[in-house]
């Protein structure tokens, strides 16, 4: 067959429609969705106003898309894979976006009523500029601002205005 794939070991290939076909094994990816691989299937195309024989290249999801062939090894196929995630990364989870926004109430112009929520509070307002934390506690400061309960805005800005040791009581 034209330009076939250099001794890629043989997979199985789920297409589209549920078939299978026998294909080549490139390489395989980790990806934070999970496995591609990268393999070649046969196919036909023009050359030189015939029909010949071809390879068709591109990269699937395992294991929807393809199948281990019995009795052949993959243990040679060049495979990249994440690095393993850190314990303190696993434990806390994906970061949250940073920057805060003010959510204006009884939409007034200028200093007034407000509420001051983490970029993605589900309370957000949509198409609120996003404030750094520098300017997210100015507004703060304003009289009628107050932090959002729910997305940790207090929790996280409130020791900030008023110092790590507020609310402790003396220990002598």
């Amino acid at each position: 067959m034209a330009d076939t794939p250099p001794e890629l070991p043989p997979i199985t290939v789920v297409l589209p429609d549920d078939q299978e076909v026998t294909g080549r094994l490139h390489e395989r990816r980790q990806t934070p969705e999970g496995w591609l691989y990268k393999v070649s299937v046969p196919a036909w195309m023009v050359q030189d106003d015939q029909v010949v024989p071809a390879w068709y290249t591109v990269w699937v999801q395992a294991p929807a898309h393809v199948r281990p062939v019995e009795g052949i090894s993959y243990d040679d196929v060049p495979t990249e894979r994440l690095a393993k995630p850190s314990a303190v990364r696993e434990l806390l989870g994906p970061r949250r976006p940073s920057g805060w926004v003010l959510q204006k109430l009884d939409g007034g112009r200028g200093p007034g009523r407000g509420v001051i929520h983490a970029v993605d509070c589900e309370e957000a307002p949509d198409g609120a500029p996003v404030l750094s934390l520098d300017k997210a506690l100015d507004v703060a400061e304003h009289p009628g601002t107050r932090l959002c309960s729910l997305c940790g805005a207090a929790a996280e800005l409130d020791p900030v205005l008023r110092g790590f040791d507020h609310g402790l009581a003396d220990s002598e």
